[in-house]
């Protein structure tokens, strides 16, 4: 087994002491610079006897797009004995990504070929993962099957929702100390995600203002007694801006510019493209001060400056040490029951070249693999009540619909 974490969210002293126990190979430590990131990616497919993986656990997509970026790139120079041209690239990460897969077809033109004819599947972890492999499978260049964990109730009502309530106030206070009560806050989007959030900094003390473009959210929000506008309203005023749309171009530099002196503008939604760094970085006379690790104020020429956590990467990584281990234990139940149900099923037809949801009865599982921790008593339907509702298996579920909304 192999280890990989992204940029800001290696906790280096729990990569060592994984490293030290040898229960798999790390390929990890804080600060990576995005050369790195991607040298250890390609790294983690390195296994012995020029074996690669047999199965995935992703989180984003990025080894799954690697390899099919391989795949793709060793189709085309066996056809027509044409190599990438990373130069060519405008995308930061495809320009390396291609340019370790051009150095990969010189040394074996069938890597990434032999990689698929082995691997059984990926689960993936995110919504931005998830997002990428649907749109592989709807164009039919999905090649291995894929289970999306991030939509298990499990994963992205206690993830997204749980983790986050408890995450972001933790990387901002870490960061900055400053105090929330009182401050306006701008949350950006009201998915899951945004919802935790928009809870803790309410939770706190905090004017909470939300932006949203999906008007069932947006009324959601409106429910819950916060104040749903554009950010250009609220732009001027805010103290504290949080990205978590899972989107791109959220935060733009012509936003930054009109924020007040000493405001916060962090991310917990997509990994790095939600606040507008290169813009930023790139501001005529614009000034970098680092105040410590992952904390940087940049000063426009007229002399106010704003607070950047985590280099507009994912504040609750780069700022503090991630969501806490009981509601991550929930989503790698996820990821471990994933991981068994594709190589139970490896010699079967059950799963194809498409994206599938984990099985509702597996969902439920792993939360009654936690209530014990909690103290929790699960009352038991009689047969009659089970009958009643339609709950099969002796009243052990699946309780509820695939479309039911928790």
């Amino acid at each position: 087994m192999v280890f990989l974490q992204h940029f800001f969210s290696t906790q280096d002293h729990a990569a060592a002491a994984i490293a030290a126990a040898k229960t798999a190979t790390v390929f990890a430590w804080k600060g990576l610079t995005l050369d790195e990131y991607w040298w250890c990616s390609v790294q983690t497919l390195n296994f012995p006897n020029n074996q690669g993986p047999t199965i995935i656990v992703d989180d984003g997509g990025d080894l799954t797009i690697l390899i099919h970026k391989g795949y793709e790139a060793e189709d085309i120079f066996k056809n027509s004995k044409a190599l990438p041209e990373p130069e060519k690239e405008t995308d930061k990460d495809l320009k390396i990504v291609y340019r370790f897969i051009k150095e990969s077809i010189g040394v074996n033109p069938s890597r990434y070929h032999d990689i698929i004819s082995k691997c059984v599947g990926v689960s993936e972890e995110t919504t931005t993962g998830v997002h990428r492999l649907e749109v592989m499978a709807k164009n039919k260049q999905l090649l291995i099957p894929a289970i999306n964990v991030n939509d298990c109730v499990t994963k992205s009502k206690f993830d997204n929702i749980y983790g986050c309530r408890h995450s972001l106030p933790d990387g901002i206070m870490r960061a900055t100390d400053v105090m929330i009560a009182g401050k306006r806050v701008c949350i950006c989007g009201y998915g899951d995600v945004g919802k935790g959030c928009a809870q803790a900094m309410k939770g706190c003390g905090a004017r909470v203002f939300v932006t949203e473009c999906d008007p069932i959210c947006a009324l959601q929000a409106l429910m819950e007694g916060f104040s749903v506008v554009k950010l250009e309203s609220i732009v001027k005023d805010v103290d504290i801006v949080v990205t978590a749309t899972g989107n791109k171009d959220i935060v733009m530099v012509k936003h930054m510019e009109q924020m007040k002196n000493n405001a916060i503008v962090c991310n917990i939604g997509h990994f790095d493209n939600e606040v507008d760094m290169e813009g930023l970085e790139k501001f005529p006379g614009i000034k970098r001060i680092n105040i410590k690790p992952q904390t940087d104020r940049f000063v426009f020429p007229d002399g106010h400056g704003i607070i950047i956590l985590a280099e507009g990467r994912l504040v609750n990584l780069g700022c503090a040490t991630g969501h806490p281990s009981f509601v991550m234990s929930n989503s790698f139940s996820n990821q471990v029951l994933a991981q068994l149900e594709l190589w139970e099923n490896r010699n079967t037809e059950k799963y194809g070249k498409d994206v599938y949801l984990l099985p509702k009865h597996l969902d439920e599982k792993v939360a009654r693999l936690h209530l014990k921790a909690l103290g929790a008593e699960l009352t038991e339907l009689s047969s009659s009540q089970s009958d009643y509702i339609g709950v099969e298996n002796g009243g052990l579920g699946p309780f509820k619909k695939s479309t039911y909304r928790y």
